[in-house]
């Protein structure tokens, strides 16, 4: 018997739908998990008549709304984002993660690195709101759920990027270390804390006064309104956008075999027939939806919604983050300030980590005009026309004016928040 390709299609995206069914399912945690080490109170399944009813005698309400300020930096790949995280990261009272998401990514959709279709993308950003509420209510057991292999008695050295956050490299998370460890390369933070403990991870997250949580992983703002409209978790999004060339470069530098035609292309002056243009044209429409949704400001965005250009932050970033933390009602400390000073104004050898954060911030964010040939960048601006002029990015005429960096191709534009 012989099955159409429709027939199989469907039977794969069942399937997919039947493992995030199954982790919600069969979970011993709640939607609305305990503040505790093992929630008994919570479960789903306990009383299935009111799924959003705290859990008895439960400080997790009154304990988010009057206390925590809950962030989640909205971005894309190659966009700045990890550079914006570290804003957060370095701010003594914030407990920052990074794409955690990642680990629901790759478990829900494996083997694919960007999927397309949108009911994968619609599997996933349902699985993906129900762990960001987990963790913004600092449950991090909900992990374990995502994380393979399993971790054992609630530890793991599987977490992805664990050296990223300096809270998970940090006591009580981390014995207490020498005074040369103070400040640990994302490297050696695993070499010398050992596996992860996510129960004194979650002890640290109660003891900071704020979280903060970076993903490339959530398409629009758009789909994070049931989160933002939650009063319990007091959340606010910080969309990071950046020029479509500018990321279009720099993904083609770092992922070198995904973006192989477009190398071709810059290298040859030929179009390769077979170029995958979703790879650019997917950002610029993610962009140009979600801003969209920003910029009209709806209801439920006010004092939500803050958007930021990636070349405005590379060129002011002290004054940008103040006005970030201005707008998340959060004093900036003295960390955040010394990081920026030592880290904007990076030589030509601290930024050869693909993901470093250490550069002269405004130099890389014209870089690009350099690395695309001008017909790339002619062909990105016509299918990105529409996105680069909501955002305030000029079209080069020529590959003069292009390489020209007198010529500004960024607008002056003040992007204010939503309040």
């Amino acid at each position: 018997m012989q099955c159409s390709w429709k027939a199989v299609l469907l039977l794969a995206l069942a399937s997919i739908a039947i493992q995030y069914t199954a982790i919600r399912t069969f979970t011993a945690k709640s939607f609305h998990s305990c503040p505790i080490p093992s929630p008994v109170n919570c479960s789903l399944s306990q009383d299935t008549d009111a799924p959003d009813r705290l859990c008895d005698e439960s400080p997790t309400f009154a304990y988010n709304l009057s206390r925590k300020t809950h962030v989640l930096i909205l971005a894309t790949t190659r966009s700045g984002s990890s550079f914006v995280g570290q804003l957060f990261n370095q701010h003594f009272d914030v407990f920052y993660l990074f794409e955690p998401l990642y680990h629901v990514q790759y478990t829900l959709i494996p083997k694919l690195t960007q999927s397309k279709s949108t009911t994968d993308r619609r599997v996933m950003l349902g699985a993906s709101r129900d762990l960001l509420r987990s963790l913004y209510d600092c449950d991090l057991y909900f992990l374990e759920n995502y994380i393979k292999p399993q971790p054992v008695n609630h530890t793991t050295d599987r977490l992805f990027r664990r050296g990223a956050s300096k809270a998970l490299c940090s006591p009580p998370v981390c014995e207490p270390l020498g005074a040369a460890d103070l400040h640990l390369e994302e490297g050696d933070c695993v070499k010398k804390c050992g596996t992860l403990n996510l129960t004194l991870a979650t002890e640290s997250c109660r003891e900071h006064g704020h979280v903060a949580i970076k993903t490339v992983r959530v398409p629009e703002v758009s789909d994070l309104r049931a989160l933002v409209e939650d009063p319990r978790l007091n959340l606010k999004v910080i969309q990071l956008v950046r020029d479509p060339r500018g990321i279009l470069a720099s993904r083609s530098e770092t992922f070198r075999d995904t973006y192989r035609l477009w190398r071709i292309w810059d290298g040859t002056g030929r179009k390769p027939y077979n170029l995958d243009v979703t790879q650019l044209t997917t950002v610029c429409e993610d962009f140009w939806n979600s801003v969209s949704t920003g910029l009209n400001r709806p209801p439920w965005l006010k004092g939500k919604y803050m958007l930021v250009r990636y070349e405005d932050l590379a060129r002011n970033p002290m004054k940008k983050t103040e006005e970030i933390y201005d707008f998340l009602g959060i004093p900036m400390d003295s960390n955040v300030e010394r990081w920026i000073q030592n880290n904007t104004r990076g030589d030509r050898s601290s930024s050869k980590h693909k993901y470093g954060t250490v550069r002269n911030s405004a130099a890389t964010a014209e870089k690009w005009r350099f690395r695309l040939s001008y017909e790339i960048v002619a062909f990105t601006q016509h299918a990105c026309q529409q996105v680069l002029a909501q955002l305030g990015y000029k079209t080069a005429g020529s590959e003069e004016e292009l390489k020209n960096l007198s010529i500004s191709l960024v607008e002056e534009r003040d992007f204010l928040p939503f309040s």
